[in-house]
């Protein structure tokens, strides 16, 4: 394995620099950096691409044919992209009424599981204040009075429960007049 050769360097060298079949794509490169600006979307880059393959296909711009079908196109353009624009608005507006319904509707699970939390813990608190009331009758002096007031306790917490659901429930209410207006 000596030193390499002349003869040898020059193949590999033309073997490094053989086509890869790859040119066509490559020169397309080019004219979609010309055509390129700053924030286009891709069916702009499209658009542009198109037109000026059909400007190369014919040689040139003095050399595209103006037939009638390319001049009622270039005629109904402005109209067509008013189109467009007023569909990529519905859309987005669709959307935008989407995205609000669903927050809606999530609001409106939150608060219905708040509810039946809440009523629950309720529910809890006046049975343990309706035992402990039993047991305060079985019992005399000191651990009589020691289990009403727990009783008291329990009945005050269970009380405050059903006030804080009220609130909820008027909160569901408009919740659900809110999604009824989305719709």
């Amino acid at each position: 394995m000596g030193h390499a050769t002349a003869q040898d360097l020059l193949a590999n060298v033309k073997l490094l620099i053989l086509s890869h079949g790859q040119a066509s794509v490559e020169r397309g490169f080019s004219v979609n950096k010309e055509v390129e600006t700053t924030n286009i979307m891709g069916d702009t880059v499209v658009a542009r691409r198109l037109v000026c393959d059909y400007v190369a296909l014919h040689g040139g711009v003095t050399k595209v044919p103006l037939t009638k079908e390319l001049l009622k196109s270039v005629e109904a353009a402005r109209t067509r992209y008013r189109d467009y624009l007023a569909e990529e608005r519905r859309k987005k507006e669709f959307e935008a009424k989407a995205w609000k319904r669903k927050a809606a509707e999530d609001d409106l699970e939150e608060l219905r599981k708040r509810k039946k939390t809440m009523l629950e813990v309720s529910e809890v608190l006046t049975r343990e204040a309706d035992k402990t009331a039993e047991e305060a009758e079985a019992k005399s002096g000191t651990k009589m009075a020691e289990l009403i007031s727990k009783s008291n306790i329990l009945r005050k917490g269970s009380k405050k429960k059903l006030a804080e659901l009220e609130i909820i429930e008027k909160e569901i209410e408009a919740k659900g007049a809110e999604l009824r207006k989305i719709e």
